[in-house]
């Protein structure tokens, strides 16, 4: 071999030298020869170019283009291909690494390393467990005979789930030909069309059923599928027979119905009453309201208080009624008294100025959807009109139409008046009918004020007591906020009078509301009432028949009953009084309230204690056995 290049430091191939002189080579051979010298040629050439140095000359002598590294910063280093630029209209974006995702199985991605939820990849798995011990299929015996077959078709390409799950042998041919038998119902359907309860559902024996992933969320329970025909069977057992079943549904169908029209009407119906409401209260407040001054007194004496606006005045010379029924909240359900009024030559407190101030708190005490139709009490103790009488409101009962209130007033610690008042919603649409009012009663113009006949009674008599009894009676006229006229007595021919007068709240610058009417109708209802028994008493009595003075008289108890919510007791009121009986030194009288129209308002009731001077009665008297 020849020696190394000066330039190079590779051996090269040498040059082919001739045949030996004293060798004669076939031409045969010379060309094998030179094909094996060639094809070592080339596989050197090969092992030389992947052991190559990329600082070693290529075959052509040159050095390689690749000796530069791709990390160099040199201008000839290849650059990397540029990167695709996003188009700017696609708005923004975020970009991630795939290869650095986890695959929650909720059907969300998240970062690797970042916080998973444990616990809803477990009840994953637990789901995915669940499906796929339901979603094995056995093996297929070589022996057609052993493989289960299709009870439809006898194909052995039976439904595995069908049968692992229902015990029901049918291949997916039959399946899909016939889903009036094999098709699958949620649980829903088969509550709702076949009337099936959940404990009935859930009992894998009695419903086998088939569970699904919740197409909802992943995370849900799973969906409960169970077979049709397995379904109905169940049914017709339960419910007796398909007609049955329909019955049933269509009997609930129409409970359901009937139950969500009753829901609309209660809604319709508190719409309509807010909306009366409203308009009620609209009204009221577009009505005048007096704005009174101060209490200016007269020439005469008399105060008077003028309304600045509309020049409305009020006469002071006696109190006004919505004074006298006003009551002052102390606690829940307790109220007290702010003023009281004390008849002349009275035991106690008028009582039908208790009556009203009771009513007033027990109105306070309900819901003004209710309304009045009765009230009960009874007078214990007589009450002074030095100390506050405390009402104390028990709430006995609230039903759907009718309501109770039992009030107790206590003066001194001691209870003096108990009331038991009752209120009902209020039923227009139930038949009326009443007892008529008297005929030819004189309008209130044409009869005279009781103060008129105390008057006249004053002027004619010449009596001392009777003077005195007279101013005394014209005194506490003149203070009471109800004027009264007498209409009349009628003497029946049993011989008991029926006593007629007009009552009518002085003085009443607005019309109150129904409740409060009804208070004040109570206040003036005590008014010439008991009384009535003393003058039947004495106009039966009269000619010597039996004693006529009376030496006590006072209230035992007091009744009312309703009838009517539209009345004004700042209108007259006709008051038909009559005393039924008497009896042990007690009188009982009934009294009927009419409007002006003739219709009947209330109807009262009272006994009370009418003594006279037992020794006017004749007889022997009884003695103390003392």
């Amino acid at each position: 071999m020849d020696t190394p290049c000066a330039s190079s430091s590779r051996y090269t191939t040498p040059p082919p030298r001739g045949p030996p002189s004293n060798m004669d080579l076939t031409p045969e051979q010379v060309k094998r020869i030179e094909l094996n010298r060639l094809k070592a040629k080339a596989r050197q050439r090969e092992r030389e170019e992947q052991t190559f140095s990329t600082s070693a000359a290529n075959a052509n002598g040159k050095r390689p283009l690749g000796v530069v590294p791709a990390t160099s910063t040199s201008p000839t280093a290849p650059k990397p291909p540029p990167k695709l630029k996003r188009d700017s209209r696609l708005g923004k974006y975020f970009e991630y690494d795939l290869s650095k995702m986890v695959n929650t199985k909720g059907g969300f991605l998240v970062e690797d390393g970042k916080e998973v939820d444990e616990e809803a990849r477990a009840k994953e798995k637990e789901r995915e467990r669940q499906r796929a011990m339901q979603n094995l299929e056995p093996a297929m015996h070589l022996d057609p005979k052993l493989n289960p077959h299709c009870k439809e078709c006898n194909s052995m390409d039976i439904d595995h789930t069908y049968k692992k799950v229902f015990g029901c042998l049918v291949c997916n041919k039959c399946k899909n030909e016939k889903p009036e038998k094999y098709s699958l119902l949620t649980k829903t359907e088969c509550k709702e069309d076949y009337l099936l309860t959940d404990p009935e559902l859930r009992d894998q024996e009695v419903m086998p059923h088939l569970l699904k992933a919740n197409p909802h969320k992943s995370t849900f329970a799973n969906m409960m599928l169970f077979l049709r025909y397995q379904v109905e069977d169940f049914a017709w057992k339960k419910w007796g027979s398909p007609e049955a079943l329909d019955a049933e549904w269509q009997r609930r169908v129409a409970e359901k119905k009937k139950k969500k029209n009753k829901k609309f009407e209660e809604g319709l119906k508190e719409l309509r009453r807010r909306t009366r409401e409203t308009v009620w209260q609209k009204r009221k407040d577009q009505e005048h309201k007096h704005i009174f001054g101060v209490v200016e007194k007269g020439a005469d004496g008399v105060g008077k208080q003028v309304c600045h606006e509309c020049g409305f005045t009020i006469d002071w010379n006696h109190e006004q009624i919505s004074s006298a029924l006003e009551v002052e909240q102390l606690d829940v359900n307790l109220y007290r008294s702010k003023t009281l009024y004390l008849p002349p030559r009275a035991r106690g407190v008028f009582g039908g100025q208790v009556i009203s101030q009771a009513l007033v708190s027990a109105n306070n005490c309900v819901d003004p959807a209710f309304s009045l139709h009765s009230l009960h009490c009874y007078f214990l103790l007589s009450a002074s009109a030095a100390v506050p009488i405390l009402y104390n409101v028990d709430r006995v009962r609230d039903g759907r139409s009718y309501a109770t209130r039992a009030v107790r007033a206590v003066q001194r610690g001691r209870t003096i008046f108990l009331m038991v008042c009752s209120f009902q919603r209020p039923e227009p649409r139930q038949p009326t009918y009443q007892l008529p009012m008297p005929p030819d009663v004189p309008s209130p113009d044409a009869c005279e004020g009781i103060e008129v006949i105390y008057e006249r009674l004053f002027k004619e008599t010449t009596d001392a007591k009777v003077k005195d009894f007279c101013l005394t009676a014209l005194e506490e006229r003149r203070r009471s906020p109800i004027d009264v006229k007498l209409a009349g007595v009628r003497v029946a021919e049993d011989g008991i009078p029926t006593w007629l007068y007009w009552h009518k709240a002085r003085n009443t610058p607005v019309r109150y509301d129904s409740a409060f009417q009804k208070c004040i109708l109570s206040y003036i209802s005590d008014s010439q009432f008991i009384s009535a028994g003393r003058r039947t008493l004495a106009h039966v009595n009269q000619g010597g028949k039996g004693p006529t003075k009376v030496v006590m008289q006072t209230s035992l108890d007091h009744n009312i009953s309703f009838y009517d919510d539209e009345f004004d007791c700042g209108d007259w009121l006709l008051y038909v009084i009559v005393s039924e009986a008497a009896a042990s030194g007690r009188a009982s009288v009934h009294g009927r309230m009419y409007t002006p129209t003739g219709k009947l308002v209330a109807v009262c009731n009272q006994e009370g204690v009418v003594r006279v001077d037992d020794r006017e009665v004749s007889g022997p008297v009884a003695t103390s056995k003392l």
